[in-house]
């Protein structure tokens, strides 16, 4: 196992690591440090006072707390599990843990986490009155944050034991943990401070030390972290005066937390750090460097192994090596985060974008093109400069301030109002292809994945109210065309109106949100993916529908997204004639016109950050239709170049990617390199082809065909290879 391991930290270093490492000018450097091993020993010794300390205050309070348990009144209780059955208990006194034991130890020792009337709830703090009880396991995603934070809190513990550093943030992540701290005199963790890490998190591991939840004051809090100007500047602007939160306690470790947690540390069965990089206080570039050091954990080894397995298969098919290896993009420091595509990559490109431009013919969209430019009045009034200005690049013209545009949607409300609208026009589907600009973080740039030029599969659909649901549906159809021809499943989720910063009347909420969960609940039933409900996460202006696709390594990545605007049509005063004079909504006066409801979609994202999930996806072995180099053709003998250069200008003309070797190497060697560059097929043309005017064809996915390919007639390999790309299969197979 620790081969493997060390294997996969060597790979995910060089090619996987999330570059937040980077400095821009203007941040505060670490301690340059030239080793990649760290001698001394495993602890410090003494540890550092804090720690002491920090138990000292908290044992005193706990002592206090446990007193004022005792001293409450227990009344009888009742706990209803989510299949209705109900079980009694005592308040202050029975536990999601003792429910979950009197069910089945296995049970018990399955479950990470509880919910408590939709409360996330320690498992073994007592129940204060009667609630609605769910136990949830490490493949629910909250018991998965749970248990990758406890995690977290183990890291945290070994890092004080072994740097005496100051922690400062440490969360759950989509692919595991990570812990930043800033460490005495300003120095840096090496690659040879994590295998001693990952001994000391073990040992605490097994020691099973328990998580203790305690509610403290603000005055103990700044006593408790004294020492810490980073947790001090928690206490002090995030909690009022006069106010408590919690902290918890595993081991030696207190920690400035709202929890939940696991039970104890030793539920964490299997544990691995995987690699380190610096950070910036409060992710600001401005501010001083820390050390951000991942972890991964399970509570089973065979999921470990599973991920070490899955971690070195994405090593293999990330989209940085596979695009320098096909020689489809490349990025250069004299314009950072925006792209250069080569020739190879600018096919894959412009086939993706050809593909929409006929499924938008088919759907009655309407492309446009816009300026990229424009004066900040327009963001003014969109709202975006108020909230957005840090991520555009502005700048002066004529003295006046300009913007490059990060999104295509103010500029297609200009276009709507530019002249009357009659209601006979809607929906009024608009699709733009427009480059855009965000000002992303140095550090942040990842390969295609995060970048600051892109262009998007962009449109906007103007509709009335009563059109909704029937746009919905048909956005369903448009995923389940363009993910069902590349390979991916789908996930929906329906994100509703937020508690308290939303735009507009709750009754045209109540109404949108009706319209998109009829239209999810009739696409469920129509056998399309399930969904599942995201009460309070919609945006500011509307409800929302999220997407995710699974890829081939079944990670998860969100593409596409639906979102109803109310917020806009009203900034930009849009409206359609309806013909017959109605009452406004807004004004109660009689009118001729209403307002637009705005559908914002897209399906690819970026295509930048979709090309990257689609070389990972298909680990740079694209289908024939999208690929860059889809037949290679190689001659046996000098006498058949005429016949290999006539196959090459007959495909070419179908608008196949086609290229021939002629160069001075062995045939083995031809085929061998054509093979190592994934090209779909080869053909290997001798003078037996060349009299019967047919092809040698090797199908890179058959391996049957890689010593002598099947003999086809050149006209039926023609018509069979145009058929396999009008067709968009997936299967590289004639």
């Amino acid at each position: 196992m620790e081969s493997v391991t060390d294997k996969v930290r060597e790979v995910v270093d060089k090619v996987k690591n999330v570059t937040v490492s980077e400095q821009p000018q203007g941040g505060k450097k670490a301690k340059k440090v030239k080793a990649e091993s760290s001698d001394g020993p495993l602890e410090l010794n003494p540890e550092p006072d804090y720690i002491q300390h920090r138990v000292a205050l908290f044992e005193k309070l706990r002592a206090e707390y446990d007193a004022e348990v005792a001293a409450k009144p227990r009344e009888e209780i009742t706990i209803t599990l989510p299949d209705g059955k109900t079980i009694v208990g005592k308040s202050w006194e029975t536990s999601p843990a003792e429910i979950a034991r009197g069910i089945s130890q296995s049970l018990f020792q399955k479950t990470v986490i509880s919910l408590v009337d939709g409360q996330l709830w320690d498992l073994e703090r007592p129940l204060e009155g009667s609630c609605k009880l769910e136990l949830l396991d490490f493949n629910h995603p909250e018991g998965k944050k749970v248990f990758w934070h406890s995690s977290a809190h183990v890291l945290g513990e070994a890092s004080e034991k072994r740097f005496g550093c100051h922690l400062t943030y440490g969360p759950p992540t989509d692919e595991g943990f990570f812990y930043d701290m800033a460490l005495p005199e300003g120095n840096a963790v090496v690659a040879g401070d994590l295998k001693p890490l990952e001994t000391i998190a073990l040992k605490a591991i097994k020691e099973k030390q328990k998580f203790e939840r305690l509610e403290v004051s603000k005055e103990n809090l700044l006593e408790m972290f004294k020492y810490s100007k980073y947790k001090r500047y928690f206490i002090e602007t995030k909690i009022p005066d006069g106010e408590k939160t919690t902290v918890y306690r595993n081991g030696p470790l207190i920690d400035l937390c709202v929890g939940p947690h696991v039970p104890h540390t030793g539920r964490i069965t299997s544990f691995k750090v995987m690699k380190n990089s610096a950070s910036y206080w409060q992710n600001d570039a401005k501010n001083e460097s820390l050390q951000r050091i991942y972890g991964i954990s399970f509570p089973d080894k065979k999921q470990m192994t599973e991920h070490l397995h899955m971690l070195e298969e994405a090593a293999k098919r990330d989209h940085r090596k596979i695009g320098k290896e096909q020689e489809l993009f490349f990025f250069n420091e004299l314009s950072p985060g925006s792209c250069f595509f080569l020739p190879h990559g600018a096919r894959i490109y412009s086939v993706l974008m050809e593909f929409l431009r006929e499924e938008y013919w088919a759907r009655g969209y309407e492309e446009v093109i816009t300026p990229n430019m424009y004066n900040v009045k327009l963001w003014e009034t969109s709202g975006h400069w108020q909230n957005y200005q840090e991520n555009m690049y502005s700048f002066d013209v004529e003295k006046d301030k300009y913007g490059l545009k990060p999104m295509n949607c103010p500029g297609h409300c200009l276009l709507f109002a530019h002249r009357e609208r009659s209601y006979r026009e809607l929906p009024w589907r608009v699709a733009d292809f427009g480059v855009l600009h965000r000002n992303e973080f140095s550090g942040a740039l990842t390969g295609l994945t995060r970048v600051r030029r892109f262009q998007q599969d962009d449109s906007h659909i103007f509709c009335t109210n009563e059109q909704v649901k029937e746009e919905i549906h048909g956005l369903f159809d448009f995923l389940k065309t363009v993910y069902g021809l590349l390979g991916f499943s789908f996930k929906l989720k329906l994100s509703t109106r937020p508690e308290e910063k939303f735009v507009g009347d709750i009754e045209t909420w109540n109404k949108a949100e009706a319209q998109l969960q009829e239209a999810l609940e009739e696409f469920t039933a129509a056998g399309g993916s399930q969904w599942e409900l995201n009460p309070g996460d919609g945006a500011f202006y509307g409800p929302k529908i999220d997407i995710t696709i699974s890829d081939a390594l079944k990670r998860e990545h969100q593409c596409a997204t639906i979102q109803l605007d109310f917020q806009l049509p009203q900034r930009f005063e849009l409206q359609y004639n309806v013909g017959e004079a109605t009452k406004s909504g807004e004004t109660g006066e009689e009118t001729h016109y209403k307002r637009p409801v705005m559908i914002h979609r897209a399906i690819y994202g970026s295509f930048e950050r979709f090309i990257a999930i689609l070389t990972e996806h298909f680990a740079g072995k694209w289908p024939f239709w999208l690929s860059p180099r889809q037949i290679m053709v190689i001659p046996v003998m000098v006498g058949a170049t005429d016949y290999v250069l006539e196959v090459q200008k007959l495909f070419r003309a179908k608008g196949m990617h086609v290229d021939v070797d002629l160069s001075g190497n062995t045939m083995n060697k031809k085929i061998r390199a054509a093979q190592i560059a994934q090209y779909n097929y080869i053909f290997v043309l001798g003078a037996q082809e060349r009299d019967s005017r047919s092809l040698n064809m090797r199908n890179r996915d058959d391996p049957a065909t890689q010593q002598k390919g099947e003999m086809v007639p050149l006209d039926e390999a023609l018509e069979k290879f145009c058929k396999l790309k009008s067709e968009r299969r997936l299967e590289n197979k004639l």
